[in-house]
């Protein structure tokens, strides 16, 4: 066991770790921040998706020592700081960008991970950006809408 110190949500955090912890892992077990979702174990359904260092990463795919000193941030870090929904988790609830929910941590992640690239991306652009995320429930068309909302662009014109 190995200890590995990190910033989670803006807070140093420590633990003992095996070297073949996965960061996802020690997020769930080891801090029990478990909005980070285990969906395929084959790093393709984007649903343990974080940010690390600023940019979007699945966390299965990266082992806890390997982010000694890293800040990461989990969607229960993206809330504003009075607790209360995002500008994004807000338009993911408004366009119904979700259904069963499980796919919502890593594509909220994923999507600001975009639109800090991005701030007006396309609906092409969306669609491009999230490729990496799978839903099996939506369709992605709120998803898209949510995102696009979320931009501050205008979503009157898309078909419900």
């Amino acid at each position: 066991m190995t200890k590995v110190t990190m910033t989670v949500n803006g807070k140093t955090v420590s633990g003992e770790v095996e070297g073949r912890t996965l960061l996802v892992q020690f997020l769930r077990e080891g801090l029990g921040l478990t909005g980070t979702h285990v969906g395929c174990d084959t790093s393709q359904c984007g649903a343990c998706t974080v940010h690390l260092d600023g940019k979007a990463v699945k966390s299965c795919t990266v082992f806890a020592l390997d982010v000694a000193g890293a800040e990461v941030k989990t969607i229960e870090g993206m809330a504003n700081a009075d607790g209360s929904l995002s500008v994004l988790q807000q338009a993911f609830q408004d366009c119904h960008g979700l259904q069963c929910g499980f796919c919502t941590p890593g594509m909220v992640m994923a999507s600001a991970a975009l639109l800090a690239n991005n701030p007006k991306p396309t609906e092409a652009e969306v669609r491009h950006g999230l490729e990496g995320n799978l839903c099996r429930c939506t369709g992605y068309h709120n998803i898209v809408k949510a995102v696009l909302q979320a931009s501050g662009q205008d979503i009157s014109a898309i078909p419900a």
